[in-house]
């Protein structure tokens, strides 16, 4: 069932850098983020207090805190880089490069989780990266001009303007 969740997680991960994206068009990358960190805690502690998990906080160990509040930090940060990032470049190129990440927590997993890592793991990682980088550092497409895409003459001119032959 965990694969549904992820798979699930990675749809909604890229439907968000897609609205990201429209949203720091016109909107600074830190406002941006600013906004959708508000709707977050809305949705975040809706979902405690739902699920009745509020009296649990008095249970988080101490320790416990440190890692989430690092977490949480780190979080922040990474979004904040993230919009920066969508800002400044296409979609298609950032996503891939930020979801890099993957072979970041395979390493990380490995070293202070002490997780097993498979060849298949290895050679996964090793070719997720590779096709992020491939694309991150491909030629952009060249955008396709609106009189163009539409097949009207880049005059404006449409079929109703031409003059009728006699």
């Amino acid at each position: 069932m965990w694969i549904v969740f992820a798979l699930m997680a990675a749809l909604v991960s890229a439907t968000v850098v897609t609205l990201s994206k429209f949203g720091v068009r016109n909107v600074p990358p830190s406002l941006a983020f600013a906004v959708q960190a508000v709707l977050i805690l809305i949705v975040s502690w809706g979902t405690v207090l739902w699920q009745g998990l509020l009296p649990d906080i008095g249970k988080i160990e101490r320790r416990d805190w440190g890692f989430l509040l690092a977490a949480g930090v780190l979080t922040a940060a990474s979004s904040l880089l993230s919009f920066r990032a969508l800002s400044m470049g296409d979609a298609s190129r950032v996503s891939p490069l930020t979801n890099v990440a993957l072979v970041f927590s395979v390493a990380l997993a490995a070293i202070f989780l002490k997780e097993k890592i498979t060849w298949q793991v290895m050679a996964g990682a090793v070719l997720m990266a590779g096709g992020a980088l491939l694309i991150a550092t491909a030629k952009p497409a060249e955008k396709v001009e609106a009189s163009k895409k539409n097949g009207r003459p880049e005059t404006g001119a449409t079929i109703y303007d031409a003059t009728p032959r006699a």
